[in-house]
């Protein structure tokens, strides 16, 4: 997650279940640091290898401890990070826009 004007800008969930007793726990955590590190849970859970590469890719976010941390869908020489909110909503560079006909 990534609230660029809360308190604490980065987060990330993780959502785990139990299947065989149906117990379901999240696990929350924060930070404000650039960039955004948090520890693996690779080595108790594999199978969050390739979410954990996911969230690097989109996000930004590192993984301390992390076996294999590279892209994995987007392009190895991309800049930036997709899923941030550190653009700009609306293309700033269009001139056909009327800003009255939108209430604003």
């Amino acid at each position: 997650m990534h609230f660029p004007d809360a308190k604490e800008k980065f987060g990330i969930v993780y959502h785990l279940q139990d299947m065989p007793r149906n117990l379901r726990i999240r696990l929350k955590t924060f930070t404000n640091h650039e960039p955004p590190t948090f520890p693996t849970l690779t080595d108790i859970y594999p199978s969050a290898n390739w979410m954990e590469r996911e969230t690097y890719d989109f996000f930004g976010f590192k993984f301390t401890g992390h076996p294999d941390l590279r892209r994995i869908l987007n392009v190895d020489d991309m800049e930036g990070f997709p899923l941030r909110k550190e653009y700009p909503l609306e293309d700033q560079s269009r001139f056909d826009k009327d800003d009255k006909m939108f209430g604003r």
